[in-house]
């Protein structure tokens, strides 16, 4: 077995839990690619024995693995769908971080990885991805987002502008400090805070959320998964911004977005047991009295 690793930089309290899974790795004769930035951080803190235990070191997307690790909160997760892409690898979520949202293993289970893939005790669910194109976006840019896009100003005292269409049909015409899109996944982050609706990941929809629109009724959409939508930015600014799973770059006011699904998916695994109402009441204490 091949397994991918992308880490944050922030591994000192789970070192112990990785060496001894690095370790048993080596033993089974299984290979780890890990991500030259998470390679780095290790070799610093656990010193040069790391590089033995290692089969390959990358920060390229060109590579291939049955499996990949996740090692961080939220956030790495995100940037591991990035850097798997269109491989279809499923990720394994481990917490090194604080909310862990999206993440499926605590990290002293990670030595046992293994043994609970093979035990059937993690369930594979296909989540479904927002494809942007737009001119500006750098060619190397990983063009799909796992949570959300988000359109928003650059300069604090400006708001945005941007006239949105679904499958060609004009929806709304947003006055707003910015505006989100995002995938069921996603929809307990930024959309959140925001007001958006908290949806079961399973189910395949984009949410359209302003904000802090400067109307009170402009309200957050739901829509089907396989809807066009195009949003044409606009304001007094002369650039917005474009986040993509918080990958940000400047695009022209004036420019045209164009959202869709994603023609791949990433696949997460989750405990077999755990339920999405668990996630919601251990995770964000949903329904707390």
């Amino acid at each position: 077995m091949t397994i991918a690793i992308y880490g944050s930089r922030r591994q000192h309290d789970a070192l112990q839990y990785i060496d001894e899974f690095l370790h048993i790795m080596q033993q089974r004769g299984n290979r780890i690619v890990m991500h030259r930035k998470l390679f780095g951080h290790l070799q610093e803190v656990m010193g040069t024995a790391v590089g033995a235990l290692v089969t390959t070191v990358t920060d390229s997307p060109d590579f291939s693995a049955d499996l990949a690790v996740s090692l961080g909160g939220d956030g790495t997760l995100l940037r591991t769908a990035a850097w798997v892409a269109d491989k279809e690898i499923p990720i394994v979520g481990v917490n090194t971080g604080h909310l862990g949202y999206l993440t499926a293993l605590t990290v002293e289970s990670l030595p046992m990885l293994t043994e609970l893939v093979a035990a059937d005790a993690l369930r594979l669910e296909r989540r479904s991805m927002i494809m942007a194109t737009a001119p500006g976006l750098p060619p190397h840019a990983c063009p799909c987002a796992l949570n959300e896009v988000a359109v928003a100003k650059v300069d604090s005292a400006s708001m945005i502008e941007a006239a949105v269409a679904v499958d060609g049909a004009p929806l709304a015409d947003y006055r707003a400090d910015g505006l989100i899109v995002c995938t069921s996944t996603g929809s307990t982050a930024y959309n959140l805070s925001v007001g958006g609706p908290i949806v079961q990941p399973t189910v395949d929809v984009f949410v359209i959320s302003p904000v802090a629109a400067h109307s009170l009724n402009m309200r957050p959409m739901v829509v089907g998964v396989n809807s066009v939508i195009d949003i044409a930015t606009g304001g007094r600014a002369p650039h917005v911004r474009i986040s993509l799973d918080g990958r940000s770059y400047l695009l022209d006011t004036g420019s045209a977005i164009r959202l869709s699904k994603a023609p791949y998916s990433t696949l997460i695994l989750q405990q077999a047991a755990h339920t999405f109402a668990d996630a919601l009441r251990q995770k964000i204490h949903w329904a707390e009295k």
